[in-house]
């Protein structure tokens, strides 16, 4: 019986000690007593005597109130700052802006940046079951049904045991408006959540501090900001698995009607899978330019043997050591390799012939190294 009394008691210890310990981690340390100092009043001085002279060398000046003056002592929550997080490759905050806004600058040019970024956002709010109660995209608004705030992703499976979230055993929630706002050139986009309105119980929106609001609407934009970054990862490790992949290729003609090899690939695919095999086959590439889809390379062999065992002799080369161009088109699903002179003269089909070979054993072997 004693010993279950003691557990009981040790119990409930533990319970008030880290209740207590939540309040203290967001409140100021060490005594209070000055809330209790009162202002004093000037030195009265009886009309029958002179009045000293009094020097103002120590006076306080006078500041603005810009904040709550009730948040003092206990009431003021001394915490870290709320700072926006750009995970997003391309993604910076704005100096000097208060309001929860992240940057984005688009990096793929298969949709336009402000589809991209409405998708994460939907997606994010779909995956976590939240609705969406308004969405005008030509006005670039979203407004949100009543989500969750203040609480971490994997809080769901915590135990009654965890007492290191700061959060009441009222689920906080609240509805959040989107706004996005593309610039002039429409490659570099500004997301911002702001908090329409708040419930904790009976704690409503008008009961939330600025800096509680602040905290709020930053905490629900770096979730959306990570979704964003989760899915550029799968996009750029599934992109990846594919450049790697061996693709086929066949001898055709490109949409000039000059012989050509035609890989049976997209063009966003099949431009970083040629550049990995001119460098297995020896040549370098000097320069390219993808937006018109010309690489300029120099063939040299160096270090590359292993395709001569292809050839009739044993120092046949592919090509003259010389500079050479090729001409990459996007066909839709395939795309077309021009090899041109260092004159822009394409080749013709014997000398394209004489390089299939060795080019599609490359072209079709899997997991080249990037």
């Amino acid at each position: 019986m004693n010993k279950k009394l003691a557990l009981v008691s040790g119990i409930a210890s533990l319970v008030l000690t880290a209740c207590a310990s939540q309040q203290d981690r967001v409140t100021a340390s060490g005594s209070y007593e000055y809330l209790k100092a009162e202002q004093r009043t000037k030195l009265q001085v009886p009309s029958d005597l002179d009045t000293p002279e009094f020097e103002d060398d120590y006076a306080v000046p006078t500041v603005k109130q810009t904040g709550n003056d009730a948040l003092i002592g206990r009431d003021l929550e001394v915490v870290p700052p709320a700072l926006v997080i750009p995970l997003v490759t391309g993604s910076h905050v704005q100096d000097g802006y208060k309001g929860a806004t992240v940057l984005i600058d688009q990096v793929k040019d298969s949709e336009t940046l402000d589809k991209t970024i409405w998708n994460s956002l939907i997606g994010y709010l779909e995956e976590k079951g939240i609705a969406v109660e308004n969405f005008a995209p030509d006005e670039g608004r979203l407004v949100t049904d009543w989500m969750p705030v203040n609480l971490n992703e994997d809080d769901e499976g915590d135990g009654w045991f965890d007492w290191s979230s700061d959060e009441k055993s009222t689920v906080a929630k609240g509805r959040f408006l989107f706004t996005l706002e593309l610039k002039p050139h429409g490659r570099t986009g500004q997301l911002s959540a702001s908090l329409l309105d708040y419930k904790q119980g009976e704690t409503s929106l008008d009961e939330r501090n600025p800096m509680q609001v602040r905290r709020d609407e930053v905490e629900i934009l770096n979730r959306v900001i990570g979704h964003y970054e989760y899915l550029n990862q799968l996009e750029t490790n599934r992109r990846i698995a594919e450049i790697r992949q061996g693709l086929d290729m066949e001898m055709g003609f490109d949409s000039d009607g000059n012989p050509a090899f035609v890989l049976d690939a997209r063009y966003d695919i099949a431009w970083p899978r040629i550049q990995l095999v001119l460098r297995k086959l020896g040549f370098n590439v000097k320069d390219l330019d993808k937006r018109n889809g010309l690489i300029f390379v120099q063939y040299t062999d160096e270090q590359v043997s292993w395709w001569k065992g292809l050839l009739s002799s044993d120092d046949a080369k592919l090509l003259d050591y010389d500079e050479y161009r090729l001409k990459v088109k996007d066909l839709g699903a395939k795309t077309s390799i021009t090899f041109m002179d260092n004159e822009s003269t394409p080749f013709d089909a014997k000398m394209l012939t004489d390089l299939f070979e060795p080019f599609e054993q490359v072209m079709t072997e899997d997991g080249l190294d990037i």
